[in-house]
């Protein structure tokens, strides 16, 4: 994400970047320029002055300043404005922020048309191999090979490696530990972020029933939402709910897949998808590891949609900010896991925990490439084999998970 954030300074005033804590962002604004002033939000001393004199907090700023965890201190945010309109150049102002700053109800000013927001996510696989991340872009110029293995290839190797690669998750601190280590390093976040986050600027005061909403979408990820189920088995009125949802998407740690719809078609569902934002997380909170992949292959299988979301949703991120994510659902049960959309043209993605794929599997993509007529640009099954070959609707192409870090 470096050259995004880069070209964003080189044109606005104000570049935010937001994501989950412990995702990169401080490391990452650090990096991009060391003679630029940095100020951690964080440390009590600063976020005091900020808040009681937002103002002048502003005013003593240097003409180049980086303001970590902004949202611990959101008065700041219209004096901003308000230097930004007086000397409107580029780059002044680099933001962090661990919520969704501008959907958190203590915030009153937008930033609109002053401000690039730039979301960053958990590390990739390709990233943690030091790796481009081309997936996305080979799958959008239909540009991915049919590549058949030499030999007697199989693909149980490829279903453990997904495994490992699964429950890691993307979290820089939990990747460089061993795998017990990681799962108790997500615990102690998580407990960190109820603690701070969730009760600073979400307002919350008890945040055990937040944690007991994000343990149960952890067993759901992949899944659609049911608000209603989500109340009745956790005992809370629906608007409480959908309050808790708001505040864990605020924090980043799930996704919404909306329902895919298209201009010319009545929209086939309406639920939205709910995914956890890293499948570490979700695997640590639904007590599954990389010894599970055998045994426990249903429940692995949802871990693996919400993993290849999350890759697809970080790439899309440096790759093509005009993508829309979706899913596909209709009244016959034909679904697609993941629907690509830029302006009119869809890709299909499904993803399957199995080393091979059946022209059965490919039902649902056919369902929405008949949907789509000539808008539809192509439909993918991933799968943990090694290769990658043409379904006999030539308009789908069965592809290797490892594609996703290996291009």
């Amino acid at each position: 994400m470096e050259g995004v954030v880069r070209a964003a300074l080189k044109n606005t005033p104000v570049v935010l970047v937001t994501g989950p804590r412990q995702a990169g962002k401080t490391t990452l604004v650090r990096h991009l320029d060391r003679e630029r002033a940095y100020l951690d939000l964080d440390r009590e001393r600063l976020r005091r002055l900020a808040r009681e004199d937002p103002d002048g907090f502003v005013g003593d700023l240097p003409d180049r300043v980086a303001i970590d965890e902004v949202q611990r201190a959101p008065a700041l945010l219209p004096a901003i404005k308000v230097s930004v309109d007086e000397a409107r150049r580029p780059g002044r102002f680099l933001l962090t922020g661990s919520s969704d700053l501008l959907l958190l109800p203590t915030v009153t000013e937008s930033l609109a048309g002053r401000v690039a927001i730039i979301r960053l996510h958990p590390l990739t696989e390709s990233e943690k191999g030091r790796r481009p991340g081309l997936f996305l872009r080979a799958l959008l110029d239909g540009a991915i090979p049919v590549r058949l293995p030499a030999g007697a290839e199989g693909g149980g190797q490829g279903g453990r490696d997904a495994a490992r690669r699964v429950v890691a998750g993307g979290y820089p601190e939990a990747v460089r530990r061993d795998p017990a280590d990681a799962r108790q390093w997500r615990r102690d976040y998580l407990m960190a972020i109820m603690a701070k986050d969730a009760r600073d600027a979400n307002r919350i005061r008890d945040a055990s029933r937040l944690e007991r909403l994000l343990e149960h979408l952890a067993a759901l990820t992949a899944q659609p939402l049911n608000q209603a189920r989500l109340a009745r088995d956790l005992t809370l009125d629906r608007a409480t709910v959908e309050r808790y949802l708001a505040i864990l998407e605020r924090l980043f740690l799930i996704r919404r897949l909306p329902a895919w719809h298209h201009p010319a078609v009545p929209r086939p569902a309406r639920a939205a998808k709910i995914h956890l934002a890293d499948a570490g997380l979700a695997a640590t909170l639904s007590g599954i590891t990389e010894a599970d992949w055998f045994e426990r292959r249903d429940r692995f299988g949802s871990l693996l949609e919400t993993f290849v979301v999350q890759q697809i949703a970080a790439q899309a991120a440096w790759t093509d900010p005009d993508l829309r994510l979706s899913h596909y659902r209709d009244r016959a049960g034909a679904e697609v896991d993941l629907v690509l959309t830029r302006h009119e043209r869809v890709w299909g993605i499904e993803v399957k925990a199995a080393g091979s794929v059946r022209s059965t599997d490919g039902k649902g993509l056919q369902r929405l490439a008949d949907r789509c007529g000539n808008d539809f640009a192509g439909g993918f099954i991933l799968h943990t084999g090694p290769e990658n070959h043409r379904l006999p609707d030539r308009r789908l192409l069965a592809v290797s998970l490892r594609e996703l870090w290996t291009r």
